[in-house]
């Protein structure tokens, strides 16, 4: 797991990801949780000036994706989003928001991830379910 952590620090931090893009911070990685942050700005707000709510299903399955791949051969396999649903609960313009995403299943070709995000007073503005498929690499 500690090498996993490893290479996905790097890739996370090459800055060529949507997660560099969109201004994602990594805060937390272990393979129960992974906790990030996400500004609410001219990249992810939509034209009325609240947060995209496509920016928060982008965020909800970073997490999940980031989650996912601690738990396989990242040298033979990747863990990529098969589905995604996204309940938007709240709207938010300014600051940043806050994800948590824990796994509720892990299998060994599925895995299903909770995702949680809030803004920065802690109130739910988004919950997603994230189902990664963990394919081959070639």
């Amino acid at each position: 797991m500690i090498e996993n952590i490893e290479k996905l620090w790097a890739k996370i931090k090459d800055g060529k990801t949507l997660v560099e893009t969109m201004g994602i911070e990594i805060e937390h990685l272990s393979v129960d949780e992974v906790r990030g942050s996400m500004p609410v700005d001219t990249r992810t707000v939509q034209y009325f000036g609240v947060l995209h709510g496509g920016a928060s299903a982008a965020f909800a399955e970073s997490l999940a994706s980031i989650g996912g791949n601690l738990h396989i051969d990242l040298a033979k396999e990747s863990a990529v989003g098969l589905e995604l649903n996204a309940n938007h609960l709240k709207s938010v313009a300014k600051g940043r928001v806050l994800g948590v995403a824990k796994p509720i299943h892990i299998g060994r070709k599925t895995q299903v991830w909770g995702i949680e995000i809030r803004n920065e007073d802690g109130q739910l503005i988004c919950i997603s379910r994230c189902t990664l498929m963990i394919v081959p690499r070639g």
